[in-house]
Order: C-alpha cells, then sequence, then structure tokens
C-alpha cells in the first residue's frame, strides 16, 4: 500500500469520524430542545452531547446555525425511518403509527424552531419547503401501503394527515392538561378501517 492511499484512508476516517460527532452534537441538541426548548443554554447542549462550549461554537456559530442543522437532521432521520419501519415492522398500519409517533417527536423541536426564526424569516420558509418535500413522501407512502393492505382509509392524502397531525402539537408541553400525543393516537386510531 503506497503512501498515499494510507493518506486517503487516514483522511476518510476522520471525515466520517467527523460526520458521526456531527451527528451526536446533533442528536444530544435535539434532545436538549425536545427536553428544554430551542433556548435551552449552549453549555447544557455541550455536556449532553460530552463536547466543551467551544466545539458547538466551532460548528454553529450561532444558534440560529444550530436549530436550523438540528432541524435538517430531525427531518432526514423522519425521513430515513419510514422505508425501515415498513420493511421490520408487523404491518404497514404498526409502521405508519411508530412514523407518526416519531413525526410527533420531531414536531416539538419544528415548533420551536419557527417561533426561534419567526414564521416570516426567508429560513424558515426554505426549511418548510425542505421539510415538505422530504416528508410528505414518506407518510403517503406508509399511507398508500397500509391503504393497500386494507388497514387504513384509502381516502386520506398524506400532507392532510401531517397538517392534522402537526395542529394537534401546537402547544404541547405548555398545558399540562393537554395531551398532544394521545390525541394523535386517537387520530391515527381513527384511520384503521374494521371489517
Amino acid at each position: 500500500m503506497g503512501e498515499s492511499d494510507r493518506g486517503s484512508q487516514a483522511s476518510a476516517r476522520k471525515r466520517a469520524d467527523a460526520r458521526r460527532n456531527e451527528r451526536s452534537l446533533l442528536d444530544a441538541a435535539g434532545a436538549a430542545f425536545l427536553a428544554a426548548g430551542v433556548d435551552v443554554p449552549v453549555r447544557d447542549i455541550a455536556a449532553r452531547a460530552g463536547v466543551g462550549v467551544g466545539t458547538i461554537y466551532r460548528h454553529f456559530p450561532t444558534r440560529a446555525d444550530l436549530i436550523v442543522a438540528v432541524y435538517r437532521h430531525q427531518v432526514e432521520a423522519c425521513a430515513e425511518a419510514g422505508p425501515t419501519l415498513l420493511a421490520t415492522s408487523d404491518t404497514p398500519y404498526a409502521a405508519l403509527a411508530r412514523w407518526i409517533d416519531l413525526f410527533v417527536d420531531f414536531l416539538v423541536t419544528k415548533h420551536g424552531l419557527a417561533e426561534a426564526l419567526q414564521s416570516d424569516d426567508a429560513t424558515f420558509e426554505a426549511l418548510h419547503a425542505y421539510f415538505l418535500d422530504r416528508l410528505v413522501p414518506v407518510c403517503a407512502r406508509l399511507l398508500d401501503a397500509a391503504a393497500t393492505a386494507g388497514e387504513v382509509r384509502p381516502d386520506v392524502a398524506a400532507y392532510e394527515l401531517m397538517r392534522g397531525v402537526g395542529n394537534l402539537c401546537i402547544g404541547a408541553g405548555r398545558d399540562p392538561r393537554y395531551e398532544a400525543r394521545r390525541l394523535v393516537g386517537l387520530l391515527i386510531a381513527g384511520l384503521r378501517r374494521y371489517p
């Protein structure tokens, strides 16, 4: 093996390590946002991630940069989960229900993002389009599979379902008497087709 081959392998390992570290940091930030909102202190995120505050600022110079990165990371995780759940769940309905549960987790951070970036901000608009482009087709595939299996009504559109779930999640966590996840569960159960 030549010197350039070893250098290429070492460089590839460093890039893979950097991607893995960034994913870990984004996961920690997402968990912190879920637990305490997008205004959680950066030192708390750093502690969760097991890194110094400087490491976070080196990757994400502003809070908005971090929030946007977490948002994109979570959109991708949600998009990638759909096909995996469809392949590994007992039924397409079970895959859909589990995916919606993941989507609810994501929405808590998304609503915080909207507040943090202001809904008229061009960054937010671009992220919302990205969100729709990535997640509506995943939801549609899950709905189609469940409808084809005769498990859910065939007349529900993915965008319509996602919008309904999103609306049920608005304000989740602000009122201890309101259980958004329970209401979303009732909505998803209402999709079932019974013989």
